[in-house]
């Protein structure tokens, strides 16, 4: 019903992977581009549409019983304030864009959805009190527009459209400034528990262990709690657990307990592996490369890079500066017979500056540095522009996916 703020595994374009880095492009999943604000593109998931006819619908009905004379014009108004609540669920993402864009942390996208929206950003905040505001800004505008909302119901009559609309924007608000704080991952309530934590410990992982083990917990409360609470205090209109709206209570009490569970397993998984991200190292993972002349033949070229234990090729020019690499599926895609009469410098791909990576880079940088120049391989130099060797894409994704699925020692599940 409200917002789980996520950041995006480092060195992915929204897939819980490795693409992005390499030089695929980050599929939309279906959602449907509504414009972008303050540079950030704002998406509406095909679920949204589902969920709006939905609050269409209920709505609409409540809507009967409150003002019967609208007839069938009761579901335009319904429909109405579907589209006001998400879009009051857009002004809190909306703030938490605002103030990562302000510490420069770079925002994906928006996304509106199934039970509200996601601000996926793509880094960590650098402090504890960064991420604390960063966390708290979106409940706090929801606040605002709840006490926006009830200011103008003190203007309006109860009993009109207008007052029913603001009673329902109202309420809608501030039930998602309360469920969003909640202290448990991936609500924002949890961000501000593991900001908390992490201010106290000095360890962000210990913070993001607490917040996430509580969002655990926080769904097995709301997947046992809510059909309790909601018939036992009477909230709903019905004599016993074996109603339609019994079983509507059960089926959204177990989706919100499943966001929430797999939300704190995610942002735990994320927590681990940028604890590992340091190990991707440019240094260790490149391959020796050779420097070769653009005319020198491909078989002699292997042959020099043979001998000297090397696995990669790097044309260079007459004073040693390196013009290009010799790209390996082009090398595959030569037969044998044919690598005396094919020179090295018709396989190989010209060097552009966001070919060049420091051979020291490391991590989140490097996965950064290659995302911004996506291609098959990278030139690896020393800080003196000495050539070191020839990263490959490929080992880099491979090394990410090892990263992601190793487990700490003595551990079978998170």
């Amino acid at each position: 019903m409200g917002d789980t703020e996520r950041e995006q595994p480092p060195g992915t374009d929204g897939k819980q992977g490795a693409d992005g880095r390499q030089g695929r492009r980050w599929p939309g999943g279906g959602s449907i581009v509504m414009g972008r604000l303050f540079g950030v593109p704002i998406h509406v998931a095909p679920s949204w549409f589902l969920v709006a006819a939905l609050i269409t619908w209920f709505f609409g009905n409540q809507l009967g019983r409150v003002l019967p004379e609208l007839g069938a014009e009761r579901y335009l108004v319904s429909l109405f304030f579907a589209v006001a609540f998400y879009a009051s669920v857009l002004v809190h993402e909306l703030a938490h864009t605002v103030v990562a864009l302000h510490y420069r942390l770079p925002v994906r996208r928006i996304q509106l959805q199934f039970f509200g929206g996601v601000s996926e950003i793509e880094k960590e905040s650098e402090t504890p009190g960064r991420e604390f505001v960063l966390a708290f800004v979106g409940p706090l505008l929801s606040l605002v527009l709840a006490g926006v909302c009830y200011a103008g119901m003190l203007t309006v009559e109860s009993g009109t459209v207008p007052g029913v609309l603001l009673t329902g924007l109202m309420l809608s608000n501030l039930l998602v400034a309360v469920f969003n704080l909640l202290p448990g991952l991936p609500l924002d309530g949890g961000r501000m528990l593991r900001a908390v934590i992490w201010q106290l410990t000095g360890r962000p992982m210990t913070g993001t262990v607490a917040a996430a083990w509580t969002g655990r917990g926080l769904a097995l409360t709301v997947l046992i709690g809510l059909p309790l609470a909601t018939h036992t205090t009477g909230l709903t209109e019905r004599e016993s657990f074996t109603g339609v709206d019994s079983l509507i209570d059960g089926l959204l009490a177990a989706v919100l307990a499943a966001i929430i569970w797999t939300g704190a397993g995610n942002s735990l998984r994320m927590a681990r592996l940028r604890e590992r991200l340091p190990a991707l190292q440019a240094r260790v993972l490149s391959r020796r490369g050779v420097p070769v002349a653009a005319g020198t033949p491909l078989s002699e070229a292997l042959r020099r890079a043979n001998e000297a234990g090397a696995r990669a090729l790097v044309v260079v020019g007459p004073d040693g500066e390196p013009l290009s690499l010799v790209r390996e599926s082009g090398i595959a895609g030569v037969p044998e017979h044919r690598r005396p009469w094919v020179p090295v410098g018709t396989l190989a791909q010209e060097l552009t500056e966001g070919m060049r990576v420091p051979a020291d880079l490391a991590g989140e940088a490097l996965l950064d540095r290659l995302r911004a120049t996506p291609v098959s391989e990278y030139l690896v130099v020393e800080t003196t522009g000495e050539i070191y060797g020839v990263l490959s894409a490929a080992d880099v994704e491979r090394a990410f996916l090892d990263a992601m699925a190793k487990r700490p020692a003595g551990r079978t599940s998170d």
